[in-house]
């Protein structure tokens, strides 16, 4: 029997990377027949289970969601039985003789197959939050759980990652062989030609803040290094999109969750983008801007580094460094031409290194090499 089909998981179809992901893989090997496995609607079907790990989860987990240590959602993932029920169900679905490798979208869960080649993408793991300052160790998962964790990438062939930060943590916290790691980057949730932008747009000293967790990133400190900076920019304006933070301020706006299609507007009305971040695995909210052609302020930490190249098309900044936050913002409000040259520079990054074309083809190439091994003889 010739195998001609892949076998994408994915934990949920809600995010927008997932959805971007499994365009890119149709798109990518249009060759093969695809085959979504989509976990949560598996379990959906399952409440018993569900009922049963929400049990242990409260055992193993529930003093500190009660402290509000742990995120109730996070930590129902993070239980050895739902992880090995996972394995489980994968196991009945995939079978050798049909499929001539299986992808699996970010590190919840082991979706490897013996005798299918395996691959996995993911934006972090979790022994990385230990490299952010501000992180609480409490928030650590059970030891059992992260051993578990590191079986995920033991049995692929190849973890392909986000960034830089994330394929150190693999080699040197999960001691992941450095061949079987790859940087593949990844793509905007907008795409970089949907944006209109003006060339002659009038410089509007308009800020703009986007993320959904108001103080995880940074949002706090952006309120009051924005109150510095109106001592010399009066005429400054900030506007704060995918939180709500109880807010009232004559130069701010806030406008809450919003869907991507409503941030477009946003963009490419901003003339600075901001997120000082105390906390981020990736960031794509600055993809976003740069595509959108806005000079970008963030924090030196996970893998804003690999992209915001300070000086030359954003400035990074230390978290929790207000100080620091006021002085990128009135550094980039006293120089117009200086956002238009940095925003330029930053929609070219994003044009050449973080597409989904670019990781389409990338992600193509490594796994047909080694699907399909070059003849040596």
């Amino acid at each position: 029997m010739t195998k001609n089909k892949i076998c994408f998981i994915r934990l949920n179809d809600e995010l927008i990377f997932n959805r971007k992901l499994l365009d890119t893989l149709r798109n990518y090997f249009n060759e093969y027949e695809l085959i979504v496995i989509t976990i949560e609607n598996v379990l959906k079907r399952q409440p018993f289970i569900i009922a049963l790990n929400w049990l242990i989860t409260l055992a193993m987990y529930g003093f500190d969601i009660i402290r509000r240590i742990k995120n109730p959602r996070q930590s129902f993932w993070r239980t050895p039985f739902i992880f090995k029920h996972i394995r489980k169900i994968v196991s009945q679905n995939v079978r050798e003789e049909n499929y001539i490798f299986t992808f699996q979208a970010q590190s919840l869960f082991d979706c490897s197959t013996v005798g299918i080649p395996h691959f996995l993408y993911t934006d972090h793991t979790h022994l990385a939050n230990l490299t952010y300052p501000k992180f609480d160790k409490r928030k650590l998962y059970s030891k059992k759980w992260i051993e578990l964790e590191k079986e995920i990438y033991q049995h692929a062939d190849i973890v392909f990652v986000w960034s830089t930060n994330i394929l150190d943590s693999l080699v040197k916290q999960y001691s992941q062989p450095r061949n079987r790691v790859v940087q593949v980057n990844v793509g905007s949730s907008i795409d970089i030609n949907y944006f209109n932008i003006d060339p002659n747009k009038k410089f509007s000293k308009n800020i703009l803040f986007v993320g959904s967790d108001w103080k995880r990133k940074g949002g706090p400190d952006l309120m009051i290094a924005f109150n510095k900076v109106l001592i010399k920019h009066p005429d400054a304006f900030l506007t704060i999109a995918g939180s709500s933070p109880k807010i009232r301020h004559p130069r701010c706006s806030v406008l809450g969750p919003l869907p991507v299609e409503k941030l477009k507007p946003l963009y490419e009305k901003a003339d600075i983008f901001c997120m000082p971040t105390l906390l981020e695995p990736f960031g794509i909210v600055y993809l976003e801007a740069m595509a959108a052609g806005l000079p970008v302020i963030g924090t030196r930490l996970g893998a804003t580094q690999d992209f915001i190249k300070d000086g030359w098309n954003g400035l990074i900044v230390e978290s929790g460094n207000i100080d620091q936050i006021e002085h990128a913002l009135i550094s980039l409000l006293d120089n117009p031409d200086k956002c238009k040259i940095f925003g330029i520079r930053g929609m070219q990054i994003v044009k050449d290194q973080y597409t989904w074309d670019v990781v389409g083809k990338n992600i193509r190439n490594y796994i047909l090499e080694l699907i399909n091994p070059p003849n040596l003889a």
